[in-house]
């Protein structure tokens, strides 16, 4: 039996950063194995064209939602929607994010404090919402992206990554032996738009450390189906990210970000 064919009848995905890189992936694959799918980020003319990709190409519902979830009315339409009673959300896929380009004492404190709240408020909000529901009928999936960062000293991003692995961690804990499974998606360098919004010059990252976000969501998606609370995609990174448990700091931290 194919993965699709196994999909139960009706369910939905809400995935947010959904107009592009790895929110726009998840999207693609889930409605691959059948489910209807929610679409957030503000670019409402990119998601509505990756809406009509998904119906056209899976025979599936595809939902927008132009919202911006570092704001206050974007996150209530999200959490409207995923608390809707006549239409259950059963997988919630935490996505969307930001970066900084500059060290942490160069950057507007403004614009730290939405990064922060975009990677951990936001979540944690969604997350709340999404649970009332898949508790109540003991099934659904939660998946947040975070970041091989997490495990290592590079500034806010780390530290906000390192938030969503332990929240996911305890989620998990707490809430998978009442049907719901939470894991948090650690990639690593990723080919996507995010590091080219950020303006950061690509070329000083090894080729080798550049991931597919292809493989980093199959991935992903399995070890969440498998109850995992951590995933970690390709062993390069199961390697990296062991190795920075126990090495120096200094060692681990990596280069400077630089711009282009």
């Amino acid at each position: 039996m194919t993965e699709q064919a196994a999909t139960p009848a009706g369910t939905t995905a809400l995935i947010t950063g959904a107009s592009a890189g790895i929110g726009a992936e998840f999207a693609r694959q889930l409605a691959g194995q059948g489910h209807n799918v929610v679409l957030v980020a503000r670019d409402t003319a990119r998601l509505q064209a990756t809406a009509q990709q998904l119906k056209n190409r899976y025979g599936v519902r595809a939902e927008v939602l132009s919202a911006d979830l570092a704001d206050d009315a974007g996150v209530a339409v999200v959490v409207a929607r995923l608390t809707d009673p006549a239409r259950p959300v059963d997988i919630l896929v935490n996505n969307a994010g930001m970066g900084l380009l500059r060290p942490f004492e160069e950057n507007d404190i403004a614009e730290e404090a939405r990064h922060l709240r975009l990677h951990v408020e936001t979540a944690m909000r969604l997350t709340h919402a999404a649970l009332q529901g898949m508790l109540s009928r003991r099934s659904g999936r939660i998946i947040n992206v975070a970041s091989v960062a997490a495990f290592l000293p590079r500034g806010s991003y780390s530290a906000a990554k390192a938030w969503l692995v332990s929240f996911s961690r305890s989620s998990n804990l707490a809430y998978s032996r009442r049907g719901v499974n939470v894991t948090a998606v650690c990639p690593g360098f990723t080919h996507t738009e995010f590091h080219d919004r950020m303006g950061m010059d690509k070329s000083v990252t090894p080729r080798w450390l550049w991931l597919q976000a292809e493989r980093v969501v199959r991935e992903g998606l399995a070890d969440n189906a498998n109850g995992k609370a951590v995933s970690i995609p390709t062993k390069r990174y199961k390697l990296l990210t062991a190795a920075a448990r126990i090495l120096p700091p200094r060692l681990v931290a990596g280069p400077p970000r630089r711009g282009k």
